[in-house]
């Protein structure tokens, strides 16, 4: 039985480590796009929800400030990173149906952007992404 050379393992250790290492980091930036994203949709939730139970065409500094912040007051840093006021559309009201008709607002966030941690490793590059509008829809109480 022959034996291996020494040093085999650690070349190809040195070999694989490059391919290790750029799976760990795309899977750790398609992590966090998806958090940002969630936190994003959950927040635009939460601010169509508290529109909702406010008469229509009311609260929109508060509900953008929802949605950015996290509060109405529009104290504190943003829920998502690159995520700002000027990006929160102003809500629309719509009248739907007919006897009876039902009041919905929608709200949406535009072009919000994600910042890739890593521009390139190894050669391949991450770059950043927009996603497209994120919205939420619901009938207002009103």
């Amino acid at each position: 039985m022959r034996s291996r050379p020494k040093g085999t393992a650690a070349i190809e250790l040195a070999l694989m480590m490059p391919i290790l290492l750029l799976l760990t980091l795309v899977t750790t930036e398609f992590g966090r796009a998806i958090i940002e994203y969630n936190t994003v949709v959950k927040s635009v939730r939460s601010a169509t929800r508290y529109l909702a139970t406010r008469a229509p065409n009311t609260k929109t500094p508060e509900a953008k400030n929802l949605v950015v912040f996290g509060n109405t007051a529009g104290t504190g840093p943003a829920l998502a990173p690159g995520l700002s006021i000027a990006q929160v559309a102003n809500p629309v009201w719509q009248m739907l149906g007919s006897n009876p008709t039902t009041n919905v607002v929608t709200l949406t966030v535009q072009a919000y952007p994600f910042k890739s941690l890593f521009t390139s490793v190894f050669g391949v590059s991450f770059g950043d992404v927009t996603f497209g509008d994120i919205s939420a829809s619901m009938r207002s109480a009103v």
